[in-house]
């Protein structure tokens, strides 16, 4: 009895593409999801465009979680997926009139906050939980940054009343989304075995 000769599969084209690269996009695919997702939990408030949503914690917890090369890459997925018409955006919103519109500002702002923010992590500051909150709050801030003057810009309003209506009523959410991070960072830290950097 003669037995066939082993034949070693040959490579298909998903072979060929390297597994960094395949997890990188996976990766930042994940991220532009998760953020979607995010969006689509929000309460509208009747005096101003800007819902309160967990939106922005899903920005800086990826932006954290995947460093500012693969941070940039997925915020900036996930504003051009909503603006191609993907219900992505705040309330399933999408297209142009969302991403130039009054809201538009924070759409910018997430994607240099995940700059910042993936830096921040690179230096250790997500594995601490004070570290995880102030990194948190300046990411935050550069959302805000860009954010409330090109609210104020769309709206015709003064900064004073343009903080009013897309900084002021979001503080306290902002409080307990960052304890959250302070809370789920440092622990998955812990969870791949490794702590805060000495």
């Amino acid at each position: 009895m003669t037995s066939t000769p082993f034949v070693a599969p040959r490579p298909v084209l998903a072979d060929r593409i390297p597994q960094v690269t395949a997890r990188d996009g996976l990766l930042v695919t994940g991220g532009a999801l998760l953020t979607a997702a995010a969006a689509q939990v929000f309460v509208p408030l009747p005096f101003t465009p800007v819902p309160i949503s967990g939106q922005t914690f899903a920005v800086l917890l990826v932006a954290a979680a995947l460093g500012p090369a693969r941070g940039v890459a997925s915020m900036g997925l996930y504003v051009l997926l909503g603006l191609v018409g993907l219900p992505f955006y705040a309330e399933g919103a999408s297209g142009p009139q969302v991403a130039l519109g009054a809201t538009g500002g924070y759409l910018a702002g997430f994607v240099a906050a995940a700059w910042v923010v993936g830096h921040l992590a690179r230096r250790g500051s997500d594995r601490k939980v004070l570290g995880t909150v102030g990194t948190y709050a300046l990411g935050s801030l550069v959302i805000y940054a860009f954010g409330v003057p090109w609210l104020g810009v769309t709206l015709g309003v003064g900064l004073g009343e343009a903080l009013m209506l897309g900084l002021v009523p979001f503080l306290v959410g902002d409080a307990v989304k960052a304890a959250l991070a302070g809370a789920l960072l440092p622990a998955a830290w812990r969870l791949v075995g490794e702590g805060a950097p000495r």
